[in-house]
């Protein structure tokens, strides 16, 4: 990986135009020539956005593909960014809304997105707050490669799983008492449509993963909503909030519905910054599978 250690070495704040260079250079290459994915982007931001003009659409699309340029080049700092690195670019609020829950002794699941630059959050997370920091997610197809990135996502302590043996690690940490930060990006397409929470999302039926809430009710975990707004190139605000401290208090459901509309504001107050390249609809929804009234 000789780019990720010329592009850190670039990193320092003095550097800083020869990244954003770099992060043009790349935007021109993929929306320009390589032309990555613009249909399926276009498509997902006109089913979204109906009432927006095209020229708005347009816009978006635009500063959507210069934004994953930028975070192309931010992944390949974070493999081997030192913390002093990363703090500079990737501050927490309110971590003491995180925190507060160590002090209890006391495990907390964290629910966000693929907005913004989630691989700071991956790679910091164990040194910005108190808790065990445990990041559940669906691994690379390709082994060696996500061999890697796992080895340098972890070398400040987070403990990445794989979405298969979940069970097994909340399992141990919970009956030893350790208290931990379970991250979970819960917007992803689920594999299977039977096991999903399906409602309208952006005027589209969509299916959503459960597992985060289904953890929660399993060991009445509490769950924050954390936000990552980008207040300029490369850097990034972190701020919690919460989505439910009492899962045994509420209706099955409630935890994911209130995420799909944290969700929601988040992507409506600035849509370049979510993955619109990806097929997020390609499932449909089983003629068995309800749909949840709640619209978003």
């Amino acid at each position: 990986m000789w780019l990720a250690k010329w592009v850190n070495n670039l990193s320092v704040d003095t550097n800083t135009l020869a990244l954003r260079l770099l992060a043009d250079i790349i935007y021109y290459i993929v929306y320009y020539l390589v032309r990555y994915r613009r249909k399926v982007t276009r498509t997902n931001l006109l089913n979204a956005f109906p009432e927006r003009t095209a020229q708005e659409r347009l816009q978006i699309e635009k500063a959507y593909y210069r934004h994953i340029s930028d975070l192309l080049v931010e992944g390949l700092h974070n493999l081997y960014a030192s913390p002093q690195s990363i703090l500079r670019r990737y501050r927490f609020v309110n971590r003491e809304l995180v925190n507060a829950y160590y002090e209890k002794g006391q495990s907390v699941i964290l629910m966000s997105s693929h907005f913004n630059n989630w691989e700071y959050m991956i790679t910091s997370l164990n040194f910005q707050i108190h808790l065990l920091a445990i990041g559940v997610g669906k691994p690379l197809n390709d082994k060696s490669v996500a061999g890697y990135i796992t080895r340098r996502r972890a070398r400040f302590g987070t403990e990445i799983v794989d979405h298969t043996t979940v069970r097994q690690t909340m399992a141990y940490y919970e009956q030893h008492h350790v208290p931990c930060a379970y991250m979970m990006l819960s917007d992803q397409s689920p594999s299977n449509e039977h096991k999903s929470y399906w409602t309208r999302f952006l005027h589209q039926e969509t299916p959503f993963l459960y597992g985060a809430e289904y953890f929660a009710r399993k060991y009445n975990l509490p769950v924050l909503y954390y936000d990552v707004a980008k207040v300029s190139r490369g850097h990034y605000e972190v701020r919690f909030y919460p989505l439910c401290e009492r899962p045994d208090e509420v209706p099955q459901y409630t935890i994911t519905a209130r995420y799909v509309q944290m969700l929601a504001k988040t992507i409506g107050q600035a849509p370049q910054y979510w993955l619109w390249s990806h097929k997020r609809w390609k499932r449909k929804r089983p003629a068995d599978m309800p749909l949840m009234e709640a619209e978003v």
